[in-house]
């Protein structure tokens, strides 16, 4: 790609005015709940990869202060602080309070450029109480305050400096946001995922709140390294394969490695934009996968026609486009529309990947192989399912024996309890709302899918059992259209093993019927721990807080009740703590981020034990109980 080196107030050009985004700040930044503060930080972030990208920055700091604010700092170029031509303001000022500002819409000063295109640090000073943002460039320091997007001082000139960069320290609004709680882990997830997406630039991220926390991220790998991080705890089959070409504009890089596990783990990427729904560049990666697996079976004389998803099963891959002018479509704007990209990436991945398997046959037998045993085991399933289907089984046809069912058919009205144990079913049973309340309970645990291909689930009881009573169907015949409940809620006791099951129920829900979770069907219930209890007067309490509550509350003399199963509540009980919607608290279950949420399940329901182990002692602190 052209450089150019120019960055002055003649490249900042604007579109329009920040007037509407305080007013409707879900429109910029999805939402005003915790994803919408935490995307305040991958704006000013994305200012400064920006730069990164352009060949101008090499470290990021990024600090959550003691007072709640964010800091954000670059060596990049500095924002100009001349005066706009146009506009006869600071050019700084008018990146700040003008929507769609910047030096990203002519194609010259930035050729690739994430986050919202200009949009993202101007809502980002719209919806801060304070905004501080400060300049090292043209041989000073200079600096500038906004208060809710508006210029609260002048471009102040400060003390004489050799060096270059832009600090922004941002307040979010306690006016628009729910929350203003920073969450480190939900910070250093991204910032990770910026590193292994931008190769040799440093991330450092301090939380200030805390002694001593601090993570570092610098891959000089990059994408080699973001693969051998999704691979962690897996048995590989091969080295990461690695390719990177630029056709025209468009510059792709790819990294896949295999490994023993039998699901497909593929993460495609835009200009540093997480596509979670995939597009024209995953099409395309598909397709050439599929051909090329096929064309070197037939050079072999393997006499196997393989499908695609035999071709992915075990693939770890990271799909890592930089391009300008990239058009996003899809329910939340992170699908890939341009048609040209779907045959560009065709084309580079089957000359690469072809190339790599003619040079290196022994790597090329060893995948062949584990496609060979995937396509193997498809048939099996395939076989198994036809075997379930002629029983009446998985089809919703014949509702398992052991459900019992609301009376509503309505799915948007109906709920089912999965609960664990008959003796809690049998409470849960007498104590519901017929009308609306299913129940499911199910005998032990169930089958641990990260560890257990199709054709083990359709031959499990439980397994069938849940996809039956969901109505939903399983794998790729899942429609969630079928769906009888739209609220499905896992009810287990408060101990190891009611965490355990909880955990293999999720697992199941997140590898099969990931849509239940997405289209936000699932919840977990939260039954009580306690009954603080003093005279007649008695309060539930679901953790250690609201039990030290009540107990303040209700001062010398109360005595405290200990529940740790479900059955040892009556039906009116569990009706009036866990089941009543006007009483009861439900955690819905949500995926922030389905890379981390994937690392998650693999590392504490995979085989390897030294990942998990290292994984419960870094959270133990976070949890109540958590099964080892």
């Amino acid at each position: 790609m052209e450089e150019n080196t120019q960055y002055d107030a003649a490249e900042i050009q604007v579109m329009e005015g920040l007037q509407a985004v305080r007013k409707r700040p879900g429109m910029y930044i999805g939402s005003t709940n915790s994803r919408g503060l935490h995307h305040l930080i991958n704006e000013v972030v994305d200012n400064s990869i920006d730069e990164a990208l352009a060949g101008f920055c090499s470290e990021i700091n990024v600090i959550i202060n003691e007072d709640g604010s964010c800091t954000v700092t670059d060596d990049g170029r500095g924002i100009p602080v001349a005066i706009h031509p146009k506009y006869n303001v600071s050019a700084l000022e008018v990146v700040m309070t003008k929507l769609h500002a910047g030096g990203k819409f002519d194609n010259k000063t930035y050729k690739v450029s994430g986050g919202l295109h200009g949009v993202g640090i101007s809502v980002v000073n719209a919806l801060s109480k304070k905004f501080i943002v400060q300049v090292k460039r043209d041989g000073h320091e200079w600096t500038q305050t906004f208060e809710k997007g508006d210029k609260a001082s002048e471009v102040e000139k400060g003390t004489e400096t050799p060096e270059t960069g832009t600090t922004v320290t941002f307040y979010p609004d306690d006016e628009i946001f729910e929350t203003l709680n920073f969450e480190f882990d939900h910070v250093s997830s991204r910032l990770r995922e910026l590193a292994f997406l931008n190769k040799g630039i440093k991330i450092i991220l301090q939380d200030k709140r805390e002694e001593d926390k601090e993570e570092t991220f610098y891959y000089e790998g990059g994408i080699i390294s973001f693969v051998e991080y999704i691979n962690e705890g897996k048995t590989t089959l091969n080295d990461t394969i690695y390719f990177e070409k630029q056709i025209d504009d468009v510059i792709l890089e790819i990294s896949l490695q295999y490994n023993d596990n039998y699901r497909e783990n593929i993460f495609t990427f835009v200009n540093n934009i997480n596509t979670h729904e995939g597009g024209t560049h995953l099409s395309g990666f598909k397709t050439a996968l599929t051909r090329v697996f096929n064309k070197y079976s037939d050079k072999n004389k393997m006499n196997f026609t393989f499908q695609g998803e035999d071709t992915r099963e075990g693939l770890s891959a990271i799909i890592s486009l930089k391009m300008s002018e990239p058009q996003f479509e899809g329910q939340t704007k992170t699908k890939l529309g341009n048609h040209n990209i779907k045959g560009v990436v065709d084309s580079i991945v089957s000359e690469k990947l072809s190339e790599f398997l003619d040079e290196n046959p022994v790597v090329a037998k060893q995948i062949l192989g584990k496609i060979m045993n995937a396509a193997k085991a498809r048939e099996a399933a395939r076989k198994a399912r036809e075997l379930t289907r002629r029983k009446g089984l998985l089809e919703g046809s014949s509702l398992p024996g052991k459900l019992a069912d609301c009376a509503s058919k309505d799915p948007a009205k109906s709920e089912i309890y999965i609960v664990e144990g008959d003796s809690a079913g049998g409470s849960a049973k007498q104590g519901r709302n017929r009308e609306f309340q299913a129940i499911l309970p199910l005998r032990g645990k169930i089958l641990n899918v990260e560890k257990s291909r199709l054709s083990h689930l359709i031959k499990n009881n439980e397994i069938v059992t849940l996809v039956t009573a969901f109505g939903t169907g399983l794998a790729d015949e899942f429609d969630i259209t079928k769906a009888r409940y739209h609220k499905i809620i896992i009810m287990t006791d408060a101990d190891v093993d009611g965490n355990h099951i909880a955990t293999l129920l999720l697992t199941f829900f997140f590898r099969y019927m990931k849509p239940l979770i997405e289209q936000g069907y699932v919840y977990i219930a939260q039954p009580p721990l306690y009954k603080v209890k003093k005279g007649k007067s008695e309060r539930w309490a679901i953790s250690e807080k609201e039990k030290d509550a009540a107990l303040k509350e209700f001062g010398e003399g109360s005595t405290i009740q200990r529940y740790k199963g479900l059955g040892e509540m009556n039906p009116e009980q569990l009706w009036v703590t866990t089941m009543n919607p006007d009483n009861r608290v439900l955690k819905k279950v949500i995926i922030e981020d389905a890379l981390e949420a994937d690392r998650v399940f693999r590392v504490l329901m995979g085989d390897e034990v030294a990942p998990r182990r290292e994984f419960i002692e870094k959270h133990a602190k976070d949890v109540g109980e958590l099964d080892i």
